[in-house]
């Protein structure tokens, strides 16, 4: 991670941070949804062109005056390196180049709503030590039905208990809002680069620092799916390692013993990527599947210990809490969330998802 600071004359109440690496198809959308906000107090732009070998840093320099006469002061830094440092590295240099009390994170790619930086500004002011989302609205319609609809049903609760899924952070990052302290604390965004889920390792950090999560119900932004986005070059076993490791530290650890749910392909997995720790901890596998069940037993057959380690499977009714749900949501209309609500468990207490 980078070391923490910026201006220390924070002269704005909200710098508006806006990596910028090829964008100049969204660019002009994007930077007009800042000037449309409705919010009364002061704000900066603070963008880092990360190498773009587009015309995106002509597009900037041609809004430069509108936002001189809106009273909304920019700062551009950048490089024009052979490669992009990534948004991690460009993320950091925005926020060390600002001077807001309060970060409002706007990808180049993405449309503020006009209420956005007034609602969460709010939010954030109550709450100083949160990261604050929003809601979202996907485009285009449709691109991606059950992640849009996890990001904006969460109950307040499930912010800080589905942090283990293979979704990441519960207030997703487009939509973070925060006071620099929160950044100051966690001391920057990780410069790893390509493929690196900054955000996630940033927003775990923050929690295991004693960091709170809100988010504002209302839909505050257009987040805009498509090939390009940084998000695609991020590998879900990167996301997995990450979200165990978190897992195993922060949960498992207090666990005497526990429960996967699920006795097929994922929950093998997760027994195996266990600390050998936390594989002497498995009680049993449970499941629905009455083949897997009749099997009786789940054998680790890479161990090296004499004999091998055997798992029991059970039905799901007659395997005892607290369980790690290895079982991706909304996938099974409804079953699953149905047969989960019948055991009456308090999530976060008797279960956690990761998938």
């Amino acid at each position: 991670m980078t070391q923490s600071g910026g201006s220390t004359n924070l002269h704005v109440d909200v710098s508006i941070i806006m990596p910028v690496h090829n964008a100049a198809a969204w660019l002009p959308e994007s930077l007009q949804s800042v000037l449309l906000q409705t919010f009364q107090g002061s704000m900066e732009l603070a963008i880092f062109n990360d190498a773009s070998k587009d015309n995106s840093l002509k597009i900037i320099q041609e809004w430069r005056q509108k936002f001189a006469d809106a009273g909304i002061e920019m700062t551009v830094g950048g490089h024009d390196s052979d490669k992009p440092k990534g948004v991690g590295y460009a993320k950091n240099q925005a926020i060390m180049q600002s001077s807001g009390a309060y970060l409002c994170f706007l990808d180049a790619d993405d449309v503020m709503h006009p209420k956005r930086v007034e609602l969460q500004y709010e939010t954030a002011v109550q709450h100083q030590c949160a990261i604050v989302g929003c809601r979202v609205h996907r485009e285009p319609d449709g691109s991606t039905d059950r992640y849009t609809r996890w990001i904006n049903n969460l109950t307040p609760a499930q912010l800080t208990t589905q942090i283990y899924t293979a979704n990441g952070p519960t207030v997703i990052m487009p939509t973070w809002f925060c006071s620099r302290c929160v950044w100051d604390k966690v001391g920057g965004f990780n410069e790893g680069g390509k493929g690196v889920p900054e955000d996630l390792i940033f927003f775990l950090e923050h929690l295991r620092l004693g960091g709170q999560v809100k988010r504002v119900d209302e839909h505050l932004l257009t987040y805009r799916y498509h090939p390009q986005a940084a998000t695609a070059s991020v590998h879900r076993d990167t996301i997995w390692s990450i979200q165990l490791a978190a897992l195993q530290e922060r949960v498992l650890a207090n666990w005497s013993k526990f429960t996967i749910w699920n006795a097929g392909k994922q929950g093998r997995r997760f027994y195996r990527d266990l600390s050998e720790e936390n594989k002497a901890k498995v009680a049993a596998f449970c499941d629905v599947d009455v083949k897997k069940i009749e099997k009786g037993f789940y054998t680790y057959e890479e161990s090296t210990v004499v004999p091998k380690p055997k798992v029991p499977i059970l039905h799901f009714r007659d395997a005892s809490p607290p369980f790690i749900i290895c079982v991706k949501l909304d996938l099974t209309g409804g079953e699953f969330e149905k047969n989960l609500a019948s055991l009456n468990l308090q999530e976060g207490v008797d279960y956690l998802l990761f998938s």
